[in-house]
């Protein structure tokens, strides 16, 4: 058959027919751990039946409207993710960058109320928002803007980490109006802030009336152990932004705010034509259901520590390992070198993992991982990892 699809992808030579839990089978049979759950999306693993009965249930009843009329799931959802949050106000779309757009409309929108004429937003060095053209320039990587310049403009860049520069910028930059960053950088290759860091970013935001807007695309819906990773913090952002694992599947992005944030869209200034469908907000509520109800957070963070102490063990005393991350189920093992090649050997072997930022294997299982499936990811990894540093 010939390929008709645009080619934006490395796919790899894989095609799967059916999964369920953590596991999944290719079309000819072949049985694979997934250790990367699509990308932080498929939280409650494939196939889960409370997802499938949702669905199959509203899909007989009504796929889709319109938001000019009131969606009653979608406003159930929004109740239960700001009640979670401590927000006050959701915008539903359909992906983590529309998620992202929202947030950088509501950043603008917020400084013109400053009377600041061009406004700019504060985003972090190895940071990853997303690729429409202002997620994009939002985005901290070279690599994947190249060939789409003319940029958007408005963003000043910051290292992550690091809030003196945040200072200094606020010293010379009077036309900021808003600091977008991640609690922890996923595409950046698993970078863990310091504990204090972002209850000092929300200091400095509340000194020079900024937003502070948090991008948990990845690291919410309990994938840190928290129901958001800003939760660790004892600080709330004015805006934060989730897709992925909020609808284990089904497209679904959501930029929550609360305060003055919140009310800054009105009708006319914002709109989308599918967010929000009785489709994908049955979807996503039988997730927070299931993530209430099987204390996944708990146990993401309890699997999470199990795993980081079963790689510290087991990748002991090999010098090309330069260091093992985590946060709940969202792990990295930066190796000295690139190793994107493990991803194909590990697929050979039946475990699916993903390599980011070159040479971090990034690992985000489901969080309904067995306390086996957790050790057959890390014997699996940590083999593949040894044998890597042995054909070097």
């Amino acid at each position: 058959m010939a390929d008709s699809l645009m080619n934006t992808h490395n796919r790899l030579p894989v095609a799967f027919d059916h999964g369920k839990g953590a596991w999944l089978w290719d079309t000819q049979g072949k049985k694979y751990l997934d250790a990367i759950a699509g990308i932080a999306v498929c939280g409650l693993g494939h196939a889960h039946p409370a997802v499938a009965e949702a669905l199959c249930a509203q899909s007989k009843r009504l796929l889709h409207t319109s938001n000019i009329y009131t969606i009653t799931k979608q406003q159930e959802l929004g109740a239960e993710l700001a009640r979670l949050s401590g927000l006050d106000k959701v915008f539903f779309c359909n992906s983590g960058a529309e998620a992202n757009e929202a947030a950088i409309k509501l950043a603008r929108l917020h400084g013109h109320r400053k009377n600041i004429e061009v406004p700019a937003i504060i985003v972090m060095e190895g940071s990853f928002h997303g690729r429409t053209l202002a997620t994009l320039a939002a985005t901290g990587n070279k690599k994947i803007q190249a060939g789409f310049e003319p940029l958007v403009q408005g963003f000043v860049r910051a290292p992550y980490n690091d809030i003196g520069a945040l200072n200094r910028i606020a010293q010379k930059n009077h036309d900021v109006a808003a600091v977008l960053v991640e609690p922890v950088q996923g595409e950046g290759g698993i970078q863990i802030p310091d504990d204090d860091y972002l209850a000092a970013v929300r200091a400095v935001c509340d000194e020079h009336g900024w937003l502070m807007m948090l991008d948990e695309v990845q690291t919410g819906m309990c994938r840190t152990g928290k129901w958001f990773a800003f939760q660790y913090t004892g600080v709330t952002p004015d805006v934060m932004t989730l897709a992925k694992s909020l609808g284990n599947g089904v497209p679904i992005g959501a930029c929550l705010a609360r305060g003055a944030a919140a009310g800054l869209f009105q009708p006319g200034s914002h709109a989308t034509t599918f967010g929000g469908n009785p489709l994908v907000c049955s979807a996503a509520l039988a997730v927070v259901k299931t993530l209430v109800q099987e204390k996944l957070g708990e146990r993401a963070a309890l699997l999470g520590a199990r795993m980081l102490a079963g790689f510290t063990r087991a990748l002991e005393g090999q010098g090309h390992v330069a260091a093992i991350r985590g946060k709940g189920l969202m792990i990295g093992i930066e190796l000295n070198r690139p190793c994107a090649d493990l991803v194909p050997r590990a697929l050979a072997q039946g475990l699916l993992i993903n390599v980011t930022a070159e040479r971090v294997v990034r690992l985000l299982p489901p969080l309904v991982i067995s306390e086996t499936e957790a050790d057959q990811i890390v014997a699996g990894v940590s083999e593949l990892i040894k044998n890597f540093a042995g054909a070097a």
